[in-house]
């Protein structure tokens, strides 16, 4: 199928047709038997297993933090526990073996929450490439980590690089942001990665502002909403 759009991020379940309008499609893995992902593979989708390094919606657990995600309620881990490391990597060997053609890092900003933690959650992203082989790897931002993360990745998401979604609605970022933001993307080409922008918008107005910013830094724009349910 020629002429399709380079990404979709969609957390929701089925939707197979709409999907393969896509080369790539972030999904979670529990939506998405084997025999769904043979057929998007089939197809000429490439389907990527969602994976969260930093927070965990599981059961109680010994990694597991006692703070919170105020937005989602996952737990923020500890990511050096040697059993959340086993854990992850194990959900990357169930995801690649089911079917799914690389992996989605989520999580990733650490170094805004738990610095201590940017060292090992680095291991982990270097463990997960092991595991993966030449499958792809896609990082959700990451900055903290970088350069060194770029040597285990093959694609950066900027996610809300322009527009974001509050409990207020959907807006820009303020211009303060908007610039700290310019300045990080201009430092990403130098890695030779894919590169995408993540934005979540309401009206047609900020969708638009939002993919001719993206565009300005090289990053193919995706817009969505907030709890990614477009295709």
């Amino acid at each position: 199928m020629s002429g399709r759009d380079p990404i979709v991020f969609y957390y929701g379940a089925g939707r197979l047709d709409d999907l393969l309008r896509y080369r790539q499609a972030v999904l979670q893995p529990e939506f998405y038997p084997p025999e769904d992902l043979r057929r998007l593979r089939a197809d000429g989708t490439q389907p990527l297993a969602y994976l969260s390094l930093s927070e965990d919606q599981g059961p109680p657990a010994p990694w597991q933090r006692p703070e919170r995600n105020p937005d989602w309620g996952g737990a923020f881990v500890h990511v050096g526990h040697p059993q959340w490391s086993e854990h992850v990597l194990g959900q990357a060997r169930a995801a690649l073996e089911s079917g799914f053609a690389g992996l989605f890092l989520d999580t990733l900003n650490v170094e805004l929450t738990y610095p201590e933690d940017v060292p090992p959650l680095l291991g982990l992203v270097a463990a997960l490439r092991k595991v993966a082989g030449r499958a792809y790897i896609l990082a959700n931002r990451g900055f903290g980590m970088l350069p060194q993360m770029a040597e285990h990745v093959d694609g950066i998401l900027f996610e809300s690089f322009s527009a974001r979604w509050t409990d207020g609605g959907y807006g820009p970022w303020p211009p303060d942001i908007l610039e700290g933001h310019a300045r990080v993307a201009e430092e990403l080409p130098r890695y030779d990665l894919d590169l995408y922008a993540l934005d979540y918008a309401d009206t047609p107005g900020l969708a638009d502002f939002a993919r001719r910013r993206a565009a300005l830094f090289g990053m193919h724009c995706v817009v969505s909403d907030r709890a990614l349910s477009l295709v």
